[in-house]
């Protein structure tokens, strides 16, 4: 069976995969994931993407952007990808190819998924047992939300400008979000999806989508026609 084309909707908010092949590892130190930053920060305003949180683990990558014009996903994962794999190579002797074939991605109904994803991709280190700290590890955007860095490769979603007043006060509340944690069906909801493509959201969010793309943005029911604006995954 054919595969189904990448999920990539202009405006829409994105959660990007990259996997490293045989899940060897695609960062050896933090030379290399400063890299991979700030390829990240050098590119994606240039190719007009969004780029709201990141984790960095050492066989795969967690994104959570926005692309703003047609083919812009595509072209930063390209952009960054085809550069890094190459400093890579060059640097530690490595020969072959360091991905896992084709990206994954799928589309998450900002309204409630952003700030979860957020928190999800932000913890998830803390959740592999690489820190027992929250906010407190280099491999992810946690530090730039609360306050403790500042990441030029970052748009702060309004979803964050919401959380409060003050950057004290925003801050304060995200550190709750982050000792709050994820619950398993989050964290299986945000998985899935990224693995399968497909969206996530209420089912109102789903139809409005399904208007927009001819590809099946929901999984079908077994031994019943899919229905239209389903809800993929919710809690």
């Amino acid at each position: 069976m054919a595969r189904q084309p990448r999920l990539s909707l202009t405006g829409q908010l994105h959660h990007v995969l990259l996997r490293g092949h045989g899940q060897q590892p695609v960062f050896v130190d933090a030379q290399d994931r400063a890299l991979f930053l700030e390829l990240l920060a050098q590119h994606a305003p240039s190719l007009k993407v969004e780029l709201h949180a990141w984790t960095l683990m050492p066989d795969h990558i967690h994104l959570l952007l926005t692309p703003l014009r047609d083919g812009a996903l595509s072209a930063l994962v390209q952009a960054v990808g085809r550069v890094y794999v190459q400093a890579f190579n060059r640097r530690h002797g490595h020969r072959g190819s360091l991905w896992e074939g084709r990206y994954r991605s799928t589309v998450l109904e900002p309204d409630p998924w952003l700030l979860r994803a957020m928190v999800w991709m932000d913890s998830h280190p803390l959740r592999s047992g690489f820190t027992d700290q929250h906010g407190a590890h280099p491999w992810t955007s946690a530090a730039h939300y609360l306050g403790l860095q500042v990441e030029r490769a970052i748009t702060v979603p309004p979803q964050f400008w919401a959380l409060g007043n003050t950057p004290f006060a925003r801050e304060a509340a995200y550190r709750t979000l982050l000792e709050q944690g994820s619950n398993a069906a989050t964290c299986g909801a945000l998985a899935q999806a990224a693995l399968k493509g497909w969206a996530l959201g209420s089912a109102d969010f789903v139809a409005a989508l399904q208007a927009q793309s001819s590809r099946r943005l929901e999984k079908a029911q077994p031994g019943r026609p899919p229905r239209r604006g389903t809800v993929v995954a919710e809690e």
